[in-house]
């Protein structure tokens, strides 16, 4: 099991928690909850390394 670090910010527009992987190009993702941010980061990740986008 691998681990990544991302960055998390929160919108002052939309409130949204943003989060990403620095240098992970496409390592992005958002939520209403950090909660919801969490696994919609994990879930990019994961489709970003089934695809093959990224080479660890």
């Amino acid at each position: 099991m691998k681990f990544y670090t991302f960055v998390v910010e929160r919108c002052p527009d939309t409130r949204l928690y943003v989060g990403y992987v620095p240098g992970f190009p496409g390592g992005h993702s958002q939520g209403q909850t950090m909660d919801e941010l969490r696994q919609n980061m994990g879930e990019a990740i994961a489709l970003l390394l089934e695809d093959g986008e990224f080479v660890v």
